[in-house]
């Protein structure tokens, strides 16, 4: 078994701080702190120093985070190798993702686990990209799926195994009666003079929309900010501003909307990944998630196809 306490280290490094961690792991800051202690005290080093709020890592701090870092991906591999041999099943299954993830690609996963391994417990935990990564290095999730961001972990990150899901273009959300609601496709430049319905800024979407009017050779003029896509739908249906939306994301019927397609350079879309801790994707029930994913993000782009026609999306009207 690997000490328990280098898992506390690597979760200190991970969150910045000891009540962070702490929390992270529903231990106390003082248990934390002891285990840390008690670990310098056994190795006759330092591991952290007091820098503000937060801590730092000394050198020593990270020499043993490098270890534990192929320690621990060394056994996920065995646990995996070992599972696979005896046919014992994990029992529970966590699967994390964002909104449009939880909503539209792991109810289906889902419902495809209890046909392949029934013996085994599927849960389905929403929650944001870096919250999904806290998650997966606490052993609180299995697999997550996340858009990429750059607050994200890099690719290369020794303690996870990501790889690309699919890419989910934007499209433009606009009134019905917009003039250019009819279009099959259009160009972001188009848009210039429109006002716009984004988030608010720091999140990855607010962040995504205004590169891509830069690119496309203006600055948007923000006249709401809107978080969920149901409130950006209705701002939009009521002749408010103009929207992006994610081609995968779904809107409950009756506002008077239309989804029409970006062509030309920039066309905007977010990058989706898959992401374990490293060495556990030989699990049966995660190689087999991980396959299921790959399916229905393929299945899910395939019917969406462009935005002309997606299935009870595009062309939306108040009911009678």
């Amino acid at each position: 078994m690997i000490d328990p306490r280098l898992h506390v280290l690597r979760m200190v490094a991970s969150h910045g701080t000891v009540t962070a961690a702490a929390r992270a792991l529903n231990y106390t800051p003082s248990a934390v702190s002891h285990q840390l202690r008690s670990l310098a005290r056994e190795l006759d080093v330092t591991l952290l120093v007091q820098e503000g709020r937060g801590v730092r890592l000394t050198p020593a701090a990270r020499t043993l985070l490098a270890h534990a870092d192929e320690l621990y991906a060394r056994w996920e591999e065995m646990k995996a190798e070992l599972a696979t041999a005896s046919g014992r099943g994990l029992g529970t299954l966590r699967l994390c993702g964002f909104s449009t993830a939880a909503a539209t690609l792991l109810p289906p996963v889902a419902q495809q686990l209890r046909t392949t391994h029934p013996e085994t417990v599927v849960q389905i935990i929403e929650a944001d990209p870096e919250e999904c990564f806290d998650l997966l290095l606490a052993d609180h999730a299995d697999v997550a799926v996340v858009v990429a961001t750059s607050a994200l972990p890099p690719s290369v990150d020794p303690r996870f195994d990501q790889e690309p899901l699919l890419d989910d273009p934007l499209d433009v959300l606009l009134p019905t009666d917009h003039p250019l609601a009819h279009e099959t496709s259009v160009r972001l430049d188009q848009t210039a003079a429109e006002p716009w319905i984004l988030d608010r800024p720091g999140r990855p979407y607010h962040q995504l929309v205004i590169s891509a009017c830069n690119d496309a050779g203006f600055t948007p003029a923000i006249a709401h900010r809107a978080t969920e896509w149901e409130t950006a739908a209705a701002l939009v249906a009521a002749g408010l501003g103009i929207a992006m939306i994610p081609r995968l994301a779904r809107l409950p019927a009756g506002y008077a909307v239309a989804r029409v397609q970006l062509h030309g350079d920039p066309s905007p879309s977010r990058h989706i990944l898959t992401s374990v801790r490293r060495g556990s994707a030989q699990y049966p029930e995660i190689a087999t998630t991980l396959e299921a994913l790959r399916s229905t993000a393929s299945r899910s782009m395939e019917s969406l196809g462009s935005c002309e026609d997606p299935p009870g999306q595009q062309r939306q009207h108040p009911a009678e």
